[in-house]
């Protein structure tokens, strides 16, 4: 089975109910309906759907009529004319159609009798111009968007009342698949890497795309500078090996091109950094206020630092108490400057040890202000560092030619591997989506969070990349591709009343396996405008490079939670037994229940897409499973 479109599996799973809101016409448009009443003035109520409309019209009908309308007037009380001549009931559609077509002069193409049949079928309004627009878009459709595909597009398209354009409907076609995400992400990069266009912008893209393609990068850059940290500090070490590593923390920018053996972290602290008492603070911040502090004016950072070693939940019982006890030895000294800064360099060497040695076990342990232990490190090492950094000592370590580097970097990267749990993962997918820039315009509206951070998003790089003149075809087609995909993402995400869904593209490489995973909510609101999270519908989609296509349906009824797993591979019950209990624990944390987890083969199925045949009262779209 390919799951190609959630609208497909959506149509499988769920009962899609009928919209609450009033049926809204435009001038122009078509629609086939049924006399259900006559009222006087030739006024009359029509069945269209699931739907009651009252319209007037131009010529007398009676009950039971069944005809194709065209909205003349959209007033308080529309009025319609009625398309083709009087038919009874007993009429095929496909007659009907046909002379549907011949009326409003529209040519009888099999594109265009796919598209009237499945607007038919939906009972939905269209225009002769969306017809023939809708026309040329199922004749020209790309080879990754099927024709039942554009067709759910469509309908989508007229009943969210969304401008019948070509953006909206590349939009509404990629946003809904639920694979190809990290192909188009991969087809960009290899277009980036063709000469041609602006080289500035299109480096800035590709340093992005870099870095969404290894969320746990950091992670691996933290745990690379603990080790290099450890081999500085470590007097039993070689003086080569210990060159080696300063000569990379020179080259990813860590430490100064002039620091040596001898001051690599002293030079560190020399900066002159502005004090500051704002949380969250960082070790390296206090050390560096420490350092241009007078000892008659230190009283009230002292305090500070004695809290930030009380509380800070990244350092161990023992390394707290070693800590301290420098600071109580320090107190009973002649509160001079040579005391005081032979004080600061025990406290950040101190520190420093203590946080080279946690940021190989505590990966990717937070405090309550967010902040992990290789953020410590850094501060402590170069306070005004960004995470960057990190990503930088990767590549430096990466392109080393010493073998030794390259063995350290294959046993971080296993060590971060091992490490990875679902905290690590809901970070992971928080990164992605926040560099992807899904919530760029949200953001730029409201205001939220720093301008020149929110234009390094890869969403607003691509809008720039697509208006410069300068962009090659090629690459100006690869980018609106993964940019309909996002955009798709959010007008996918729609709320009618209290129920809302939400629907997430998410392209995932972790370790050198890349995954694509489509997230699809729905659920509602409570009355305080908060989720209520005890009623919900999660469908995950993910194609994954070992058990490949995979579905997930977890329906959440009253902190209930049951999961059904749809995948073709036969032994994935007796491998996911095992992790059954952990999650059921992980639910019991959060409050929830597990009923049950349910592990199912995809049902095959053949989907097709034709026009009505002549003996067919119904038409439209037939799909025969």
């Amino acid at each position: 089975m390919n799951l190609s479109s959630f609208n497909a599996i959506q149509g499988q799973n769920t009962t899609v109910q009928p919209s609450n809101q009033p049926m809204t016409l435009r001038h122009g448009q078509i629609f086939h309906g049924t006399i259900n009443k006559i009222f006087p003035d030739q006024t009359a109520e029509l069945q269209v759907g699931q739907q009651k409309l009252v319209a007037k019209l131009e010529v007398p009908l009676k009950v039971g009529d069944a005809q194709f309308f065209q909205v003349t007037n959209t007033g308080a009380t529309p009025e319609l004319k009625v398309v083709t001549g009087p038919m009874s009931p007993q009429v095929p559609l496909a007659q009907q159609m046909t002379q549907l077509l011949d009326a409003m002069n529209l040519p009888k193409t099999t594109e265009m009798q796919q598209v009237l049949g499945s607007f038919i079928k939906m009972q939905l309004p269209i225009s002769k111009e969306q017809l023939l627009q809708a026309e040329q878009w199922l004749k020209n459709l790309p080879a990754n968007v099927t024709k039942l595909d554009a067709l759910h597009a469509m309908h989508k398209m007229v009943e969210l009342k969304m401008p019948f354009t070509n953006d909206v409907f590349q939009a509404m076609t990629q946003g809904a698949k639920t694979s190809g995400m990290t192909t188009s992400m991969a087809n960009l990069a290899q277009m980036l890497a063709q000469p041609g266009g602006n080289d500035a912008l299109k480096a800035n893209i590709g340093a992005q795309m870099e870095t969404l393609a290894k969320p746990f990068n950091a992670e691996t850059g933290g745990v690379l500078l603990a080790r290099a940290v450890q081999t500085l500090t470590d007097v039993n070490a070689a003086v080569g090996t210990k060159l080696q590593a300063l000569a990379a923390l020179k080259e990813a920018g860590i430490v100064p091109a002039n620091a040596t053996l001898q001051n690599w972290q002293a030079a560190g602290t020399a900066q002159n950094q502005p004090a500051s008492l704002q949380q969250p603070i960082q070790a390296g911040q206090l050390i560096q206020q420490l350092a241009n502090s007078q000892p008659e004016n230190s009283a009230k950072l002292l305090d500070q630092v004695r809290q930030f070693i009380a509380s800070e939940p990244l350092l161990t019982t023992q390394q707290k108490e070693q800590m301290t006890q420098l600071m109580q030895r320090f107190s009973q000294l002649p509160q001079t400057k040579q005391t005081f800064e032979i004080f600061t360099q025990q406290l950040q060497q101190q520190m420093t040890k203590a946080f080279s040695e946690n940021a190989q076990n505590r990966i990717f342990t937070q405090n309550e202000q967010g902040l992990t232990v290789k953020d410590h490190l850094l501060s402590l090492i170069k306070p005004d560092g960004n995470p960057t950094l990190f990503n930088n000592l990767v590549k430096v370590i990466s392109d080393s030619p010493q073998p030794q580097m390259q063995i350290a970097l294959t046993q971080v990267e296993a060590q971060v591997q091992n490490a990875v749990d679902g905290k690590a993962m809901e970070q992971a997918m928080k990164s992605v989506l926040k560099g992807l820039g899904v919530s760029y315009e949200a953001a730029l509206a409201s205001k939220a969070g720093d301008v020149s951070a929110l234009a390094q998003q890869l969403k607003p790089q691509l809008l720039a990349l697509m208006q410069d003149v300068q962009t090659p075809l090629p690459l100006r087609d690869a980018a609106e591709t993964v940019l309909a995909r996002m955009n798709g993402m959010q007008l996918l995400s729609t709320e009618n009343g209290h129920q809302h869904q939400l629907v997430m593209q998410v392209p995932l490489e972790f370790f050198g396996k890349r995954m694509d995973a489509t997230l699809q909510w729905n659920g509602r609101m409570k009355e305080d405008g908060k989720i209520d999270a005890n009623f919900a519908r999660i469908l995950f989609y993910l194609q994954m490079e070992s058990i490949e296509e995979t579905m997930i349906d977890m329906q959440v009824q009253n902190r209930v939670v049951t999961i059904n797993v749809f995948n073709d591979h036969p032994h994935l019950e007796l491998l996911a037994e095992p992790l059954k209990q952990a999650l059921k624990a992980g639910l019991e944390e959060k409050e929830y229940r597990l009923s049950g987890v349910f592990i199912k083969p995809f049902e095959q199925e053949q989907v097709t897409v034709s026009p009505p045949k002549p003996d067919e009262r119904e038409g439209g779209v037939d799909i025969r499973v």
